[in-house]
């Protein structure tokens, strides 16, 4: 499936891209994946969980299938801007 081989894909991303891109698609992949948020927020000083929470957060409304289409585009679109 289409979804399965962006997700294998966005593993090669290079370092460079940005924790906010990265974030962005990890949000969509777990929305895509478990579904709405089912876990209590990180504490405060929990940063890097908290951040990834955040990010599932805030694609909760998405339906599964939003997600996946939505993944699967920003991944073509980051690899793209890597390739460029």
């Amino acid at each position: 499936e289409e979804f399965e081989e962006y997700a294998v894909k966005a593993k090669t991303l290079p370092q460079t891209t940005t924790n906010e891109d990265l974030l962005i698609i990890y949000g969509l992949y777990k929305q895509a994946t478990v579904g709405p948020v089912n876990t209590s927020r990180p504490g405060i000083f929990n940063m890097r969980d908290r951040a990834k929470w955040d990010a599932w957060k805030a694609v909760e409304g998405k339906s599964k299938e939003e997600a996946m289409n939505d993944y699967i585009t920003k991944v073509k679109t980051m690899l793209e801007a890597v390739s460029a």
